[in-house]
């Protein structure tokens, strides 16, 4: 449904690009009396408002925005340093579960994928997944696993950040495009620049833990490749 896609890319917009790493902080420490919980919940009801463009929508995105400051009013006043993992995914689940209710609660009319302006937003849904969304995901998934950095980084600023993003959005147009022996390419040459550094540090674990988001990263991105050539191709 092409108003699930609409909420879920306000949600990414709204919980991720729109949501600096100050305020994220400034909420863990005042919690319910920062400002920014606030502006965030109203950022979710004006995104989710303006990208469903319709003026009946505007109750279901006060509920959206209500139930979205709850869930993360609930998450900041339960969470402790060592479950911030967990209620990441819980948080995100229940957010995801909100979208999906209020779709079908909102629409029951069948989409029409094929169209020009539906396939935008599935794109554009699906890229902005691969970005930041999923840079934070997987750096959550794996944050239990974080080796110790015994010795120096020269390695430039968040640059394995932007690393992952590029792999990802590589992967996603060689889907899309039907080219998936590039994909084992990619695979195969970041394998080869990353043996040198692995074979140096000497280090199980840190093989283990790139090797884990390495294959995080990929699948996510084939996944999400998959799920949006199928929403074009096949619901029309």
């Amino acid at each position: 449904m092409i108003i699930f896609v609409k909420l879920l890319l306000a949600h990414l917009l709204g919980d991720f690009l729109l949501q600096p790493t100050s305020w994220v902080l400034d909420k863990e420490n005042r919690k319910h009396k920062s400002i920014y919980l606030y502006i965030h919940t109203f950022i979710h009801f004006f995104l989710a408002w303006i990208l469903i463009g319709k003026a009946n929508f505007v109750w279901f995105a006060t509920v959206l925005a209500v139930t979205h400051g709850g869930i993360d009013f609930m998450k900041l006043h339960v969470q402790k340093d060592k479950t911030k993992r967990n209620w990441f995914l819980i948080d995100q689940l229940l957010h995801l579960i909100v979208l999906i209710a209020i779709t079908l609660f909102y629409n029951n009319d069948r989409i029409d994928f094929a169209s020009f302006d539906n396939q935008f937003w599935i794109f554009a849904t699906g890229i902005l997944l691969l970005t930041q969304p999923t840079s934070i995901l997987i750096k959550n998934i794996i944050s239990i696993w974080t080796p110790e950095n015994k010795k120096n980084d020269d390695s430039l600023s968040n640059a394995g950040n932007y690393i992952g993003i590029l792999e990802r959005l590589f992967v996603f147009y060689f889907v899309i495009s039907a080219h998936f022996e590039a994909i084992g390419f990619l695979l195969a040459a970041k394998s080869i620049f990353r043996f040198g550094d692995l074979k140096e540090a000497k280090d199980r674990k840190l093989t283990e833990y790139v090797l884990i988001g390495t294959l995080l990263s990929f699948g996510i991105a084939l996944l999400t490749g998959l799920l949006v050539q199928y929403g074009i191709l096949e619901f029309f």
